[in-house]
């Protein structure tokens, strides 16, 4: 990770750190999730891009937090598949290829397929609540077109895998679009979020309408139309880093 994008994310840190004489460990086990969750949150916000190196020394300069701290926020993410640790050359953004995009969306159709036939036959009042409070917020950040859209569209699908109450299930999910989060953000051409928050309605309508052919259909459709955003553009630009960066800071 370059310097300049370390000193950015630095700004949603202000009092998040400060080594405070020896350290125990449930306070470096606290500044790793810090670390572990904001890293986290960039990569899917698609302000760090694949590729991005993530120097431990640097991090743990610029965060006033130990080596060790970094190191375990990184190999936590390295376990969901969105962080590549590398012999010898250190941490950075996984990079998917194009045959791992498509295993990855061949798996989450699996996947999601199971999560709408669960929340069909047992979703309540309570969980509809939830979802419809999820798509009033994906509707007002409509107008941002950046990276909290860009988040709250894939954690709307995480929030459905959690309402069926399986944790091993909300797991596999969870790492699922963490990994199409990469796979967006580096083939993704440009689209409308006005779709995906439309498709996302129509997911609702389609559990309380309880016919679980019809919503997984509705379901499937929409990760098609996900994986069509996701199709190679070898025209597209490298976009300024540091500039993305400067943007997600100021907006947390």
């Amino acid at each position: 990770m370059t310097g300049g994008a370390i000193e950015v994310l630095g700004h949603v840190l202000p009092t998040a750190f400060g080594l405070l004489g020896e350290a125990t460990l449930s306070e470096r086990s606290s500044r790793s999730e810090v670390v572990y969750r904001l890293l986290r949150q960039a990569i899917l916000e698609q302000a760090l891009k694949p590729g991005t190196k993530l120097s431990e020394d640097t991090i743990a300069d610029h965060f006033k937090v130990s080596r060790t701290s970094v190191r375990g926020a990184l190999v936590r993410l390295n376990a969901e598949g969105i962080v590549d640790l590398r012999a010898n050359k250190g941490a950075c953004v996984a990079e998917p290829t194009l045959e791992e995009a498509r295993d990855i969306f061949s798996l989450r159709r699996m996947l999601e397929a199971e999560v709408i036939r669960r929340l069909v036959a047992d979703l309540g009042t309570s969980g509809f609540k939830r979802l419809e409070q999820h798509v009033r917020e994906e509707q007002a950040a409509l107008s941002d077109h950046g990276p909290l859209s860009i988040r709250l569209a894939g954690e709307f699908h995480i929030l459905l895998a959690e309402l069926t109450g399986s944790q091993a299930l909300t797991r596999f999910v969870r790492e699922v679009v963490s990994r199409c989060s990469l796979i967006l953000a580096r083939f993704a051409r440009l689209h409308s979020p006005e779709c995906a928050v439309d498709e996302h309605i129509q997911i609702i309508r389609a559990l309380r309408s309880k016919d679980i052919a019809a919503a997984e259909k509705i379901m499937l459709e929409h990760l098609d139309a996900v994986e069509l955003r996701a199709e190679l553009n070898p025209d597209k630009a490298e976009p300024d880093i540091s500039e993305i960066l400067k943007r997600y800071a100021s907006e947390n």
